[in-house]
């Protein structure tokens, strides 16, 4: 155990839950306050921020660094392709896509930014904004944390803890009270991103129950739920990633597959793959103009309440997936890494969502009409909706109900697994004990806030740490450009020993001459 960083995490999650539920008016309205201010204050910030993350993506993939391995230069995967890509999908966006993958074409259809709603245009414009806000961007951002401490864990043997992205910059100090509050910090953002993610997945296993049990949609239910995806959750993280992690993952993605082409082949399989390809198109097409717009007039909250939204959830999410993705990444080059992290993954969501947001725009648009309306109502509903609409509905409800519980049960546990890892010091194997304490903890804090109702405050609050975490991000960019280039002066003049030292800590007291 790190104690500063045990202690100093639980001691600012139970503030927290405290804050948020005792006071939860009062929580409410300061934390939702702080965040929509951050957004109108430092949208341009969150706009260039996660832009640059993405060219700075790209440039680690195509540049001579991408053949670096995070290791050492014999080592070799510790997990497949397959097993690799249903850990990160799971931990990256699993949950996300099962809630709204249904849910925000529907919203950007009736309320566009730039369209009329319910009209052709918007429909265009729906998707090609749901592609904007799950596509690139997030992935980039997952990438450049997860990156970074691969490369300093693995192939210089710093702690797999997000102060290690630090030493470039500070050197040694990272072992003292700066290291501790950027672990303290990325350890409380997991914990309550995970808790209220928690909370959300369990309104929406209620949801699917009560279609087929008469089981009420209330608290007393959904805290049920969390107490048995928590117990499962502690199951698989005390097993281990190879055992428990890796195992649930891959039967997730099997399952949520498995649903996406029944959906395809039964739904408007035509239109589906018509609104793929052309979502894709204008995706890409548009990139830079959705990339970089901000609404300087301020004749709407719509950038506010969606894309600016979007950016601090994943930004505040980046610690979490960084430091699983890089537990699980050993042996991989750097280009590989960019590559299956930033493409992968990426057109893995697109294909979801025209399926999934396809279907329910077709449904909208020459079917029932209903949907849009439902969603307003209840949005924890829309994926049971849109499967009551097709064949074999009480069977694909089941399916979806699964999927949904088992994604939730993987984000649970690679979330408990990370915040292991970081209060015990960066250990990538943690004991067991503290294992069992997060993955409780999480469960228990999303009950709580469920119970008096502080479920939104401490979201809000987790999205506003977000930005605190950008300015992290950034610092990881500066460090992890500067290790790189000294290491690749260092190993081109021929100085041995630059994959177990840190070349950026030698390169005063023995500078390389020469230029690789």
């Amino acid at each position: 155990m790190s104690p500063p960083v045990f202690f100093g995490s639980a001691a600012c999650v139970v503030a927290f839950c405290i804050f948020g539920g005792v006071f939860t008016e009062t929580a409410s309205a300061s934390f939702a306050g702080l965040q929509e201010n951050i957004s109108r204050t430092f949208g341009w910030y969150y706009a260039l921020s996660a832009t640059a993350f993405v060219i700075f993506a790209f440039w680690l993939m195509m540049s001579p660094y991408g053949r670096l391995r995070l290791g050492p230069p014999d080592a070799r995967p510790e997990f497949g392709y397959g097993a690799w890509f249903a850990m990160l999908f799971s931990a990256g966006m699993g949950t996300g896509l099962v809630f709204w993958g249904v849910a925000e074409p529907l919203y950007h259809y009736g309320d566009p930014l730039f369209a009329d709603g319910n009209t052709p245009e918007a429909a265009r414009e729906a998707m090609r904004y749901t592609f904007f806000h799950w596509g690139l961007h997030p992935w980039a951002i997952y990438i450049l944390f997860g990156v970074a401490i691969a490369y300093f864990h693995f192939r210089h043997d710093l702690p797999l803890a997000p102060r290690s992205i630090l030493h470039p910059l500070i050197g040694n100090r990272i072992y003292g009270p700066i290291g501790h509050g950027v672990d303290i910090l990325c350890t409380v953002g997991t914990l309550l991103g995970v808790s209220t993610s928690l909370g959300l997945g369990a309104m929406q296993i209620n949801s699917g129950i009560a279609q087929f049990f008469e089981v009420p949609q209330d608290v007393g239910v959904q805290v049920a739920i969390i107490a048995l995806i928590t117990l499962v959750a502690t199951i698989s993280v005390v097993s281990g990633i190879k055992a428990g992690i890796r195992r649930l993952s891959m039967l997730n993605i099997a399952l949520a597959f498995i649903l996406m082409m029944f959906v395809l082949l039964v739904g408007s399989t035509v239109y589906i793959l018509e609104t793929f390809v052309g979502s894709l198109g204008t995706y890409i097409q548009k990139l830079p103009l959705m990339s970089l717009w901000v609404d300087f007039t301020r004749d709407t909250d719509w950038q506010v309440e969606w894309t600016l939204f979007y950016w601090g959830w994943w930004i505040s999410w980046s610690p979490f997936v960084g430091v699983f993705v890089a537990r699980i990444s050993r042996g991989r080059t750097i280009r590989e890494f960019v590559l299956t992290v930033m493409l992968v993954p990426t057109l893995a969501t697109f294909v979801w969502l025209s399926v999934f947001g396809g279907s329910a725009l077709n449904s909208e648009i020459f079917g029932s009409g209903s949907l849009g309306s439902l969603v307003q109502d209840n949005v924890a509903l829309s994926l049971h909706a849109l499967l009551r609409e097709l064949p074999l509905a009480s069977v694909s409800m089941v399916w979806a109900t699964l999927v949904i519980t088992i994604f939730f049960i993987t984000s649970s546990d690679s979330g408990s697994l990370v915040d292991d890892m970081v209060t015990s010091g960066g250990h990538p194997n943690p004991p067991r004990a503290q294992r069992v304490f997060w993955a409780f903890s999480e469960g228990a804090v999303a009950a709580t806030l469920l119970i008096v109702g502080g479920l939104r405050a401490i979201q809000d609050a987790s999205i506003s740490l977000g930005f605190f975490m950008s300015i992290l991000l950034v610092l990881i960019a500066m460090g992890l450009y500067k290790a790189l280039v000294l290491e690749r002066r260092m190993v081109g003049a021929g100085v041995e020993a630059s994959f177990e030292k840190r070349p950026w800590m030698r390169e005063n007291r023995e500078q390389p001459r020469g230029d690789s």
